[in-house]
């Protein structure tokens, strides 16, 4: 067996991970760092999988204050780097769709995203109509729009920011290797064992896994509640261009979204009908756009009622089905551990934030810029669910 050291092993290296590699050597930390990933092309990273949203439309303040630290980010990008750095943030917003029996629960996420500074507005059916010409409002009662600071960006170009400056760092190795195991010594971690057999002990370990983080904690002996949930994403064309389209939800979960000479689709989760996925399996679902995606389309926007399938992709949430939120903090069953994952669809939008959030954690003991204590992985044992309503 091959033995290594380092002081923090990172186990992850897709945006979450390398965000938080990065950010513990901007904060002046000099150990030395490793962050493992079995993919390094990042085929089936969530990263390179999702639809890269961003929004500030969340049920909580938290949720609201993560996304707004990594929109600070993005407008900044070149900034935070010694390269020019460009996440082709589209800034479109977007558009929440309500029918009558999702009106009350829309005004009131409306009311805290307004406390929380979000530039957001309601509008009713008349008002919807007038600014989008093309959307049918039948069975619509109120829509949420993000008038700044949402909209998509490019999730791969700021993973090859972070990685590249990580690269350049002499204290950070970017290791190729799938750990099987995190290994714990009187309620501490000790090391971490590759799926090759080789061994690096350290002190300090962090699981940003993604979908795979439940898997690896129980392999190492403990109870993290993430699993992979599939979500299939389609491309098409259509004879209309609105180009200057918000990404658009329907209440039925449907939402779309302009995407280079066409559009992008898919389907939000449903809790109650979806189950864990086969961790392996990327086919995408092609007869949910058949079945159910092509006509919720058509009817929501008539022009699309033409239109042609191009392609499409499937990839994993990080789903934590205890209340579909982020665990960020420490692992109170292990000493030095921490983890960053069951984002349950809203990970690549905050893991900047999120990143820096626990890396200040790691090192100051405690949440400095934007306060995580909320999502401590403390209360999946205590029974506390802290649970996002806003999944998309």
């Amino acid at each position: 067996m091959t033995h290594h050291t380092c002081d923090i092993a990172i186990i992850g290296g897709a945006l979450a991970g390398a965000a938080t590699a990065w950010h513990l050597a901007r904060l002046g930390y000099d150990g030395d760092i490793a962050v493992f990933e079995r993919d390094p092309g990042f085929a089936q990273a969530a990263t390179a999988l999702s639809a890269s949203g961003i929004r500030q439309q969340f049920s909580l303040a938290e949720n609201i204050a993560l996304s707004r630290r990594t929109l600070e980010f993005l407008n900044k990008a070149s900034d935070h780097f010694e390269f020019e750095t460009d996440v082709g943030f589209h800034e479109n917003g977007y558009l929440l769709l309500a029918s009558e029996a999702g009106r009350e629960t829309l005004a009131a996420n409306h009311a805290v995203q307004k406390q929380c500074g979000a530039d957001v507005v309601l509008l009713d059916p008349v008002g919807l109509q007038e600014r989008f010409s093309w959307l049918n409002t039948d069975g619509v009662a109120a829509g949420s729009l993000g008038l700044a600071g949402e909209g998509w960006f490019d999730a791969m170009a700021l993973l090859s920011a972070f990685r590249r400056a990580l690269k350049a760092n002499c204290r950070v190795s970017l290791v190729t290797g799938e750990v099987a195991e995190i290994e714990n010594t009187a309620g501490r971690v000790t090391g971490i064992r590759l799926a090759n057999d080789s061994r690096w002990a350290c002190d300090t370990a962090v699981i940003a896994a993604g979908p795979s983080s439940g898997a690896l904690a129980r392999a190492s002996g403990l109870d993290l509640p993430v699993e992979p949930r599939k979500r299939t994403v389609f491309f098409f064309h259509a004879r209309e261009r609105y180009a200057e389209m918000p990404l658009t939800v329907d209440p039925s979960g449907l939402y779309v979204r302009p995407e280079g000479d066409g559009y992008i689709t898919g389907m939000s989760p449903h809790p109650d009908e979806d189950g864990p996925a086969d961790p392996q399996d990327f086919e995408p679902d092609w007869p949910l756009f058949e079945d159910s995606i092509w006509p919720l389309l058509a009817t929501r926007i008539p022009a699309f009622e033409a239109l042609k399938l191009q392609s499409a992709w499937a990839g994993h949430y990080e789903y934590n089905p205890f209340d579909r939120n982020a665990l960020i903090g420490p692992v109170a069953e292990s000493g030095g551990l921490y983890v960053i994952s069951g984002f349950s669809g809203h990970g690549v939008q905050q893991a900047p934030s999120a990143a820096e959030a626990l890396a200040e954690r790691i090192l100051f003991g405690q949440f400095r810029t934007t306060d995580c204590t909320a999502f401590s992985p403390d209360r999946i044992a205590a029974g506390r669910r802290f649970a996002e309503r806003n999944i998309i």
